[in-house]
Order: structure tokens, then sequence, then C-alpha cells
């Protein structure tokens, strides 16, 4: 499972959450949790930190950068390579992502060419809509996806969540959507139900 953090935190962001996921002690995943590179974001006053890409604003969606998505994209497309090359099996990884990293996994995974045992989108949003048409491959279909977000989340409302939801739903992918009565987080019920997703796709 390559899951990725979101704006300003770090690879070690969720590693605390995988013993509370409730999965068999032999189930033998593996957990990558990647480091976004650092970069000034523009809603933080240029502030360094690390980010899947810049944010100009969270008020105007129309104003995306596309540039670092394609980065990170990129970056992601590294690491499942990677997996891939030591033996794991497409179809047995799981691409995850909080905020910005779910962003990432919902972008990449869609466009993937090689079939993955599932996407999962915390507290999130589908990037670049405008694109995804053109570019989302169909053979994804069957790529399960769990979307899960805050009915309260200040940051990222949940209707942004609905709407990608949606535009997923419109183009032949499979959502699995939860709804929680939280803020931008995770919470206990949240986490017992990845861990039951997660023992669903791969074991």
């Amino acid at each position: 499972m390559i899951w990725l953090h979101g704006l300003g935190a770090d690879g070690h962001d969720f590693a605390p959450i995988v013993p509370q996921l409730g999965l068999p002690k032999d189930a033998g995943i593996r957990f990558v949790f990647p480091h976004a590179p650092v970069r000034p974001i523009t809603i933080n006053n240029g502030m360094a930190m690390r980010a899947w890409y810049d944010i100009p604003s969270l008020s105007n969606m129309k104003k995306q950068d596309e540039a670092g998505i394609r980065d990170s994209e990129r970056i992601v497309h590294d690491y499942l390579d990677t997996q891939i090359k030591s033996g794991i099996a497409p179809d047995k990884i799981v691409l995850a992502g909080f905020s910005q990293g779910g962003a990432i996994a919902l972008h990449t995974g869609t466009r993937y060419p090689k079939s993955l045992a599932g996407l999962m989108a915390l507290s999130t949003y589908l990037p670049l809509v405008e694109k995804f048409a053109a570019e989302a491959k169909s053979e994804r279909h069957d790529t399960p996806i769990l979307m899960c977000h805050g009915s309260h989340d200040p940051m990222l409302p949940m209707a942004l969540g609905q709407n990608s939801r949606e535009i997923l739903e419109q183009h032949g992918f499979s959502v699995s959507w939860h709804e929680y009565p939280m803020a931008h987080q995770v919470c206990e019920e949240e986490i017992e139900l990845i861990g039951r997703w997660l023992t669903e796709r791969l074991l």
C-alpha cells in the first residue's frame, strides 16, 4: 500500500494508524509512506513545505497547479513501478492518500496503465476535472475506489468530494462513498472501515 500524506505533513503522518487497522498479523502487507517534495505554497504566503503541488486558491478550484500535479503523478509512477519491479503484482497494490495526497492518488490511479487493487481517497477531490474525460483510462473502471469525507470539513468542503464522486461515476468508475461528522481529519469509524476495505482488496 502506497499512502500519500496531505499538505504540510510528511510520510510519517499516517504510519501510526497502521496498528489500528485491525489487519491480520500475518497479512504481510508492505506500507510505503513517501515524502512529498518541499515547495512554496501560494495560499500560505509562499511558505515552503512538503506538498504534492502548489495551491493558488481554495475558493477558485479552476486555478490549479497542473505542472505540480503532473510532476507528482510521475513521482508516484516511480513508486508504483519500483514495487512492481520488486515482485509485487499491480493488482496487489493499493494507492491511497489524504487531502492533497488523495487528489494525487485519484489523478494517478485513474490514469495508470496497469490495474491496481484499489484507490483510497480521504477528505479530498479529483483535480484537473476538465482533463479527466480525455485522460482517464476506461480499462481502470474495474479499480475499486474508496472515498471518505467529513461533513464539517472547513478546508475542503464535502461538496467537493461529492462532486468528484459524481464525475468518477459518470465516467464509469465504481466509488464506495462514506461520510462522517468530522472536520478535515480521520476518525475511528473511518479507520475501522479502511481496515476492512484493505482486507477485502489485498487478502
